[in-house]
C-alpha cells in the first residue's frame, strides 16, 4: 500500500499496484494529494461525513469490493462522490452503481485527461456540498444585525461594524448602492441597533411621488395651505421626531426641496405648508442613492451643499456580483420566509443548485435573488430548473436496470449530457468542456438524444 499525505482530498483504491501508482502519479503531477490504499477496509478508516474529498476506487478487489465500499460510503454520507473504475466486463455494474448513488465511472486502461477531469469535476461538487452544509449551519446560529445583513465576505463584515458604529454616533447617513443591495434594509437596521430603536422608522421614496406632493409629504401642511388642503397633516419630518427618516432615491428629490431639506438638517427646525410657527424637530435622516451623487452635483443636478452635507458618513453596498461568496448564504436565508409565504416546505438546494447561483450575474441584486428564492419554492424556478428536468426523464425512461447493455448505456449517456448542459445552464461549449468532448461531437450526441439546449437555458444561449 502506498500513501501520500493523511490530509488528502483523493482517496484511492486499487489492488493493482502497477495501476496504483500510475494513478497516483497522474494525479499528484496534476497538483492533486492522493491518499491511496491496496484494499477498502483500511480507506473506509479514513472518511467521516465531512471529509474534504473524494473516493476513486476499483470495482473489482479482494475483500470488500467496489460495490460493496459505496454502500458503506453512502450510509456514511451520500452526497460523498465515489469513482468507480472498471474494466469493460464491469460496465454493466458500474452503470448499476451510478444508478444506486456511485458519482461516475471511469473504464480501465484510465486515459489520463479524462480521469484528471473527472476527479476535479466530482471535487468541485463535493466543495459545494461542503459549503451548502456550511451554509445552512451559519444560517442557524446568527442573530441580531448578523441575521439581518447577511453575508461573511470581508465587506459585509466591515458594513456590520459600521453599522455599529454609526449607530452609536447618531448622525445622519448616506447609503449609496444599486437597486436592489439592500439600502432600505440597512437604514432599518441603523435605527433597529441605534438608541432611536423606541421612536418611529419612517420611509419616503423621492422618485415615487410628484413633485407636487413630495413638499406636503415630507413637511406637512395647514389647514387651507393649497386647494383639497381641508385639513392639517403631519410631514414625515415632524411624524419621524425622535426616530428616523428614510429617504430612498434621494437623487429624484426637485432641486427646489432640496434647500429646504438642507435647512431642516442644518437647524432641526421646519415649517409646514402655510404655517409660520417653526417645529424644532430630533430626527435622524438616513438618505439613500442609487446615483453618484458627487458626479450629480458636479453637472448641477443635485445642490453640491446638500450633497457635502451628508457625505459626512457614507455606507457603500456592494452589488452582488462583488461578493458571490454570500450568494448561497442569502439564497438560503431568502428561502424560509419564501416558504412560509407560500405555505410550502423550504426546497433542499443541492450542490449544482449552487453552482448555478454562483455563476450568475445578479444584476437586479439581492431583490432579484429573493425573487428567485420565491420561484425556487414555487417549483418555477428556470435558473435552477435543470436538475428538475433531469429527474422528469429519468422517471419517463422507466427503470434504468431493464433493457440491453446498449439501451442502458445510451439511457446513462442522455443523463451524463443533461446533467452537463444543466451545470452548464444550456451554453454547450461549457458543456462539451465539461463532459471533455468536441462541442460538434456533443451537438451530435444532443440530436441523437432529442436534447434541446433552450430547456437548461431558459433561452438561446448565442452559439452556432
Amino acid at each position: 500500500m502506498t500513501t501520500a499525505a493523511t490530509d488528502g482530498h483523493i482517496l484511492l483504491i486499487e489492488d493493482e499496484r502497477d495501476v496504483r501508482e500510475a494513478a497516483c502519479l497522474t494525479m499528484e503531477l496534476a497538483g492533486m494529494t492522493v491518499l491511496a490504499f491496496d484494499r477498502a477496509e483500511p480507506a473506509l478508516a479514513q472518511l467521516t461525513p465531512d471529509y474534504p474529498g473524494i473516493v476513486l476506487s476499483d470495482i473489482k478487489m479482494p475483500g470488500m469490493d467496489g460495490m460493496a465500499l459505496l454502500a458503506r460510503v453512502q450510509r456514511l454520507d451520500a452526497e460523498l462522490p465515489v469513482i468507480l473504475i472498471s474494466g469493460h466486463a464491469d460496465i454493466a455494474m458500474a452503470v448499476e452503481a451510478v444508478r444506486g448513488g456511485a458519482y461516475d465511472f471511469i473504464e480501465k486502461p484510465a486515459d489520463p485527461e479524462r480521469l484528471i477531469e473527472e476527479v476535479r469535476r466530482a471535487q468541485r461538487t463535493r466543495t459545494l456540498v461542503l459549503e451548502n452544509r456550511r451554509l445552512k449551519s451559519a444560517l442557524a446560529g446568527r442573530q441580531g444585525l448578523d441575521a439581518r445583513i447577511v453575508g461573511d465576505s470581508a465587506v459585509m463584515v466591515r458594513l456590520r461594524e459600521l453599522i455599529t458604529t454609526l449607530a452609536e454616533a447618531d448622525v445622519d447617513v448616506l447609503i449609496n448602492g444599486e437597486t436592489g443591495t439592500g439600502k432600505e434594509l440597512v437604514a432599518r437596521s441603523l435605527h433597529e441597533v441605534s438608541s432611536r430603536r423606541e421612536g418611529h422608522f419612517v420611509a419616503l421614496n423621492c422618485g415615487a411621488l410628484p413633485e407636487s406632493l413630495i413638499e406636503s409629504e415630507l413637511f406637512g401642511h395647514e389647514i387651507g395651505a393649497f386647494t383639497g388642503a381641508s385639513k392639517k397633516r403631519i410631514g414625515k419630518l415632524e411624524y419621524a421626531n425622535g426616530g428616523t427618516l428614510f429617504l430612498d432615491e434621494l437623487e429624484s428629490m426637485p432641486l427646489t426641496l432640496q434647500i429646504k431639506l438642507l435647512r431642516v438638517l442644518q437647524e432641526r427646525c421646519l415649517e409646514r405648508l402655510g404655517g409660520n410657527a417653526n417645529i424644532a424637530i430630533d430626527v435622524r435622516v438616513v438618505a439613500a442613492s442609487k446615483r453618484d451623487l458627487a458626479e450629480a452635483a458636479r453637472l448641477g443636478e443635485f445642490r453640491e451643499d446638500l450633497f457635502y452635507r451628508l457625505n459626512v458618513a457614507t455606507l457603500d453596498l456592494p452589488p452582488l456580483r462583488e461578493r458571490r461568496d454570500d450568494v448561497g448564504l442569502l439564497f438560503g436565508h431568502c428561502l424560509k420566509p419564501a416558504a412560509e409565504r407560500f405555505r410550502r416546505p423550504v426546497p433542499a438546494l443541492a450542490a449544482h443548485h449552487l453552482e448555478a447561483l454562483m455563476a450568475y450575474d445578479w444584476p437586479g441584486n439581492v431583490r432579484e435573488l429573493q425573487h428567485e428564492a420565491e420561484r425556487f419554492v414555487l417549483g418555477i424556478s428556470m435558473l435552477l430548473s435543470g436538475s428538475q428536468d433531469i429527474g422528469r426523464d429519468s422517471a419517463e425512461e422507466g427503470d434504468a436496470a431493464s433493457g440491453s447493455l446498449p439501451e442502458r448505456l445510451a439511457r446513462f449517456e442522455r443523463e451524463l449530457l443533461c446533467q452537463a448542459l444543466s451545470a452548464a445552464q444550456g451554453r454547450v461549449t461549457e458543456a462539451a468542456e465539461r463532459l471533455g468532448i468536441p462541442r460538434k461531437k456533443l451537438y451530435l450526441r444532443m440530436q441523437r438524444h432529442g436534447i434541446d439546449k433552450v430547456r437548461f437555458s431558459g433561452a438561446e444561449d448565442g452559439e452556432p
